[in-house]
């Protein structure tokens, strides 16, 4: 009993030890500087899409991968994995270009809604999963806005 005990205290001890291995950590400002059509390859149409990426922290930013895509209309158009990040030192920002490829089905669903009912203005939601060296926890962003299909009079 007295075994099991002292086991019990030192995982805890040891928990808390690596709790306090994560400093005081605000997530990057993640944004999309822009969207660039690729010329056609074997896997279709694709995109490169310039993410700035804004380090709050004073620790550089090693990245180890990035996931993203982007949904028009709530329908997954584009989408891309990368490993291929820059390190971003503290307080600073980069910007890289990641490759992005066309969901067809999701195209097809969005040329299908935006024929029966097109709207003036169009929703978007860019999200990514950025997975960092170390003991940097998983970060997830989302950027939402709009965008108007009628060009200004």
């Amino acid at each position: 009993m007295l075994r099991r005990t002292l086991l019990v205290c030192c995982l805890a001890a040891l928990l808390g030890a690596c709790a306090n291995l994560t400093p005081d950590f605000d997530p990057p400002q993640v944004s999309v500087e822009s969207i660039d059509t690729r010329p056609d390859t074997a896997m279709g149409p694709s995109f490169e899409i310039g993410l700035r990426v804004t380090n709050p922290n004073k620790e550089a930013l090693d990245i180890a991968g990035v996931a993203y895509d982007i949904e028009i209309l709530g329908k997954d158009l584009v989408s891309g994995v990368s490993n291929s990040v820059p390190r971003i030192e503290g307080y600073s920002d980069a910007v890289f270009t990641l490759t992005a490829h066309v969901n067809w089905l999701g195209m097809l669903q969005l040329f299908t809604r935006l024929g029966q009912e097109p709207p003036d203005e169009v929703d978007y939601r860019f999200k990514a999963k950025i997975d960092f060296e170390g003991f940097v926890p998983t970060q997830r962003v989302e950027e939402t806005g709009t965008f108007s299909l009628n060009p200004p009079r």
